[in-house]
């Protein structure tokens, strides 16, 4: 692990928007942060969510589902948890080294309902919440 502040997206399913974010802050940040993301509950990384990052601009097809643990496990402890969804908010234990949390609540795009394009148009939707979020947080100087 660097030096460079770890930041942990956490939802419940680590499927959709906590994945979003992580890609998003990595192609933002570059090498300033690292970009970490990981659920209560993990499902599996949604499709939709890495086609609405790819036409966004932002590849996340390697980013994979994992529990919080498996992240602390790896000595990934962040300084900074970002809850992404109320679930994950209520449910995140306090964690040592982590010096600070935001909850940026996001609706969950995994619950779009209606044709295929219609589901796709709320991916990209929270694709582009989540970028605007993550763009006016890192031009704040990225409070924590």
């Amino acid at each position: 692990m660097t030096d460079r502040p770890r930041i942990l997206f956490l939802c419940t399913g680590n499927s959709c928007r906590s994945q979003m974010a992580q890609g998003w802050l990595r192609h933002l940040a570059g090498e300033r942060l690292t970009a970490l993301s990981a659920g209560t509950r993990p499902a599996g990384v949604n499709p939709m969510a890495v086609e609405a990052m790819a036409r966004a601009g932002v590849d996340i097809s390697g980013q994979r589902s994992k529990a919080l643990a498996e992240v602390l496990e790896r000595g990934c402890a962040p300084q900074l948890v970002i809850s992404v969804c109320a679930a994950a908010e209520a449910a995140c234990p306090v964690l040592s080294g982590a010096t600070s949390r935001l909850h940026w609540p996001f609706p969950d795009p995994a619950r779009a309902e209606g044709s295929g394009e219609e589901r796709a148009r709320v991916f990209d939707n929270v694709c582009a919440d989540l970028r605007r979020k993550l763009e006016s947080w890192l031009a704040e100087g990225a409070p924590f």
